[in-house]
């Protein structure tokens, strides 16, 4: 049986050697290198190349994000973040650092939880994201992949549409995909965005506030009853952690009803609910992520004539929920990330601001 070679970075020995002594009791496991900072941490990932890392975002020398950043542009390897950093600074680090490449985040283990549930989820997430070949330095490579082509050439009668809402769904690989998308939108972008990101709900807790500081559009988490923004109304509302979000009668709920596709929030449920109440009017895109939550509400959107985009394969780190749209026939485009906001900008064509 071959065993996932996991190099473990983290700064304090007492949870280095609890991540060390968790993983060596897995026969599937071997933990091929401990580092202490950072720089330690890429010297050894460029010369022992592990199957995966476990990466700290606070330590000394050379913080987590930079680590990643480096790793992502020079040895590419699937990166678990394993932190207890939930203050509103930290985690603006831990998001940038899944825009960058990371591919998840483990919250260390709490006072409350036994050492053998938090083992359990360490073990689950880095036997997932071993599998996963992932993106070399996205940032960069999506960045040379601008050059699309024009707006008309995605849907050439675009104003006659009639979109009045965009819905989105993202999840591993998300953070950074929908901040290319939104760089790419113009500030008065007129069409409102309603978005769901599957992202720990520990950790999720600031996404907004970072999305709203580094995208060129205001971002906020949804409230429940909220009025849907009229088209005009430049935006994007987040559903918020551990809540479905859907639109019901012209107003935005949020509920806790059970999990779909194990996701709650769910892609499929924005998707679904966005169908029924806008119909042809509304324009969904499903991005990069594990899974397949949305693919069923994308093909819910394109039955009731509404508009779909999907993800392709090269630019998403997951190719996971796209392509079971695809294969659903439910994506009327396949575009590679950097066009997504050319085709969303077309959709918006002749839509005042």
């Amino acid at each position: 049986m071959k065993r996932i070679r996991v190099l473990v970075i983290e700064d304090s020995l007492t949870v280095r050697r609890l991540l060390v002594d968790a993983l060596s009791a897995h026969a599937d496991f071997e933990v091929v290198g401990e580092a202490v900072n950072g720089k330690e941490g890429i010297e050894l990932c460029q010369s022992i190349r592990p199957d995966a890392v476990t990466l700290d975002m606070m330590m000394p020398v050379m913080n987590g994000l930079a680590a990643t950043e480096f790793i992502m542009a020079y040895c590419p390897t699937p990166l678990l973040i394993v932190s207890s950093s939930v203050n509103r600074g930290d985690l603006f680090k831990t998001y940038e650092a899944l825009a960058a490449g990371a591919l998840d985040v483990l919250e260390k283990p709490a006072a409350t939880e036994s050492n053998s549930e938090w083992e359990k989820k360490l073990v689950s997430a880095l036997r997932l994201i071993s599998r996963i070949k992932v993106i070399t330095h996205p940032r960069a490579r999506l960045g040379r992949m601008g050059s699309a082509l024009p707006g008309e050439a995605f849907f050439p009668k675009a104003h006659e549409r009639g979109i009045r809402l965009v819905v989105m769904g993202a999840s591993t690989g998300g953070p950074g995909a929908i901040l290319e998308i939104l760089k790419g939108l113009p500030s008065a972008y007129p069409l409102p965005i309603l978005l769901v990101l599957h992202l720990n709900p520990i950790f999720g807790s600031a996404f907004a506030d970072w999305l709203d500081a580094t995208s060129p559009l205001r971002v906020a988490f949804a409230k429940d009853g909220e009025a849907l923004p009229a088209p005009g109304d430049s935006r994007l509302i987040l559903a918020p952690p551990d809540f479905h979000m859907l639109i019901r009668e012209g107003r935005i709920c949020l509920t806790q009803d059970p999990e779909r596709h194990s996701c709650r929030p769910s892609v499929d449920v924005l998707f679904e609910s966005a169908a029924m109440e806008l119909g042809a009017a509304v324009a969904g895109c499903l991005l990069t992520g594990m899974g397949k939550d949305g693919a069923s509400g994308l093909l819910a959107i394109q039955s009731a004539g509404g508009t779909t985009l999907a993800q392709d394969a090269e630019t998403s780190v997951v190719f996971g929920m796209p392509r079971e749209a695809i294969l659903l026939g439910a994506a009327q485009k396949v575009l590679p990330l950097p066009q997504i906001a050319q085709a969303l900008s077309a959709l918006a064509k002749g839509t005042p601001a």
